[in-house]
């Protein structure tokens, strides 16, 4: 079932929620109808023993009576089997609409543009897609299964009770009232409680995530107390969210105690008055008494369906709130595919700054002809990441256009675009699994022999050889178990699978050694043949035979040409080469010394 946007934005969220059990109705039915009989035998038990009472033992029809008792015996049997079902399957049921709504949260979430995982940090969002939907899991089953079996029990006591007594029937429910009251108080108190506690519980999930995932930089710098105090502070947060949610639901839960505890006592009281006044005889108080127990698994259902509607709502309010955002970067109403790419990749006037805020970049012409090597270089924060970014899209321009061969990038579908663009990045992300899947990313659908030869391209299938299990050896989380030129290698394989008309390379190996880097440019000349290639360096030597140099800067390119025209300028681009030669020589005499 594919929904869009819209669809989240406009309809409500009871509709949204009972839109998911459409595919699994079957399972929902059996369900309540297996909860109907069971209520059924519930109610039917205390008037019946008031019948064998009343008329089947005085009147000595022993018979009859044990026939009932084996019916009843049998009826139990089959209550069992039934809760079965409902256990079991009503679970199921439960289970599969977690899944869908999964499916749909992580599927919208790949939609989401960059900003948004710019502003979000991964461990709130991975409490989004586990703890919040299994709170709506459990509503989703537990909860209309819970409000019809209490429904239905009691509203069948009470006319079952009103046929024997009703004077005793309404004194019997008069607290009914009052508990409803009650419940509806602290149910808006436990919302808002369970609302802190979700967002706490989030917090201190990413915190986790980050706290592992920088465990080794922890250790390096010895910050392993400093991390302690703040995960500590972060934990004290999330009890004292829990213990005032936890206050909140004791309130409720004394105040259920109290109602399932007088209401006993209130027949009990009254019914010793009606007997003493012969209205009413032992066997109406016996089946009256039956009735009262018979009251306390339901609205004990009707708890844990308050209990579970705090914490399912709230999950469902946090899965509306991601659902119903838009993706900034939208493919246009009549974008078209990107097909028979040549290559060009042209800048018109482009200016850009995120979220309204300081301006990156301003009023920048250029044109990357089909074929040619571009290279981009200056300081840190000039915004040569984010000129890059613009082309496949990652980020829309503030104002002006990119063009690849000649068509707006906001009339070309994301998915064409990106398909024609290769991006080998500084920080490369590997999967937990395979060289091989790793490599095949680049193409999903590439056989073991094509991934094969994309590794031979980058130069890195004989180090995969000597590993453990060749291609099938695991790289570890992020790629943990290999040197950081094996993991660039295997991107710059991935793109090799992709073959792309243009490459991307952003920073490639300024996170190697220069021995390192060495070995991998011959990869880097290799990708680059052939295609439109736009390196972003640090390394100003890796770039030397580039077609074409832009230094950026200030947020515009303040100079470009080929490497013997910039130097012989003299400008930015001299100064930053003479720089990098001097820390060179100055780092190579000290190894001398």
């Amino acid at each position: 079932m594919t929904r869009n946007v819209a669809y989240y934005q406009k309809n409500r969220p009871l509709k949204i929620f009972l839109s998911y059990y459409g595919p699994h109705k079957h399972l929902f039915f059996l369900d309540m109808f297996c909860a109907l009989v069971i209520c059924l035998i519930d109610l039917a038990f205390p008037y019946l023993s008031r019948s064998a009472l009343n008329h089947l033992l005085p009147q000595q029809e022993y018979r009859v009576f044990f026939l009932l008792i084996g019916f009843f015996a049998v009826a139990y049997v089959g209550k069992g089997l039934l809760y079965f079902v409902v256990s079991y399957w009503g679970h199921v049921f439960g289970v599969r609409v977690e899944a869908d709504l999964r499916r749909d949260l992580y599927s919208h979430m790949e939609s989401l543009s960059f900003s948004f995982f710019d502003k979000n940090r991964t461990g709130v969002l991975m409490s989004r897609v586990t703890n919040d939907l299994f709170e709506i899991t459990e509503l989703a089953h537990h909860g209309p299964e819970d409000l019809f079996i209490s429904t239905v029990t009691l509203v069948g006591a009470f006319g079952i009770m009103c046929t024997i007594e009703w004077k005793l029937a309404v004194l019997s429910f008069a607290i009914v009232p009052f508990f409803l009251l009650f419940t509806i108080y602290q149910r808006r108190k436990m919302r808002r409680a369970n609302l802190k506690l979700k967002a706490q519980t989030a917090e201190i999930n990413a915190a986790i995530e980050s706290g592992i995932s920088g465990m080794r930089t922890a250790k390096a710098f010895q910050n392993e107390e400093t991390e302690k105090e703040k995960f500590k502070v972060m934990n004290r947060r999330f009890v004292q969210a829990k213990s005032t949610y936890y206050k909140t639901m004791a309130t409720f839960q004394g105040g259920m105690e109290f109602s399932l505890s007088i209401m006993p006592v209130l027949v009990i009281g009254a019914g010793g008055y009606f007997i003493m006044r012969d209205a009413v005889n032992y066997a109406d108080l016996v089946a009256f008494t039956l009735y009262v127990t018979t009251f306390t698994t339901p609205v004990k259902k009707l708890v844990n369906f308050v209990e579970q509607f705090m914490q399912g709502s709230a999950g469902f309010s946090r899965f509306l709130e991601l659902m119903r955002l838009e993706p900034e970067i939208q493919d246009a109403p009549d974008a078209q595919d990107l097909d028979s790419v040549q290559g060009e990749v042209r800048f018109d006037h482009v200016s850009f700054q995120y979220n309204n805020q300081a301006q990156v970049l301003r009023d920048i012409s250029l044109t990357i002809p089909a074929g040619e090597k571009f290279a981009f270089v200056g300081p840190s924060g000039g915004g040569k990441t984010t000129l890059c970014q613009l082309i496949p899209r990652f980020y829309d321009v503030t104002e002006g256009a990119v063009l690849i061969d000649g068509h707006d990038v906001r009339k070309i579908t994301q998915h064409s675009l990106r398909q024609n663009i290769g991006i080998v990045q500084q920080e490369v992300f590997l999967f937990a699994d395979s060289v091989l899947e790793n490599i095949r990313y680049g193409r999903p659908d590439a056989t073991d022999e094509e991934v094969v030869w994309a590794a031979r391209q980058a130069e890195i299938h004989e180090d995969i050889l000597a590993m453990p299990n060749g291609y099938e050896t695991y790289v570890g989380e992020r790629g943990v178990m290999l040197s950081g030129g094996q993991k660039q290698r295997i991107s710059i394989a991935r793109v090799f699978l992709k073959n792309p008309p243009i490459v991307i390379l952003d920073e490639a190996t300024s996170a190697l050694d220069s021995v390192t880097e060495a070995k991998i440019q011959a990869s880097f000349d290799r990708l680059c043949e052939g295609r439109t290639s736009i390196i972003i360096a640090h390394r100003l030597s890796t770039i030397r035979n580039a077609d074409r140099i832009a230094v950026v800067d200030r947020e515009e390119i303040i100079e470009q040409g080929s490497h013997p025209s910039l130097m012989a300028q003299n400008g930015e681009y001299a100064a930053l080469v003479r720089a990098q030669e001097q820390i060179a020589f100055s780092k190579n005499h000290a190894m001398d010394m």
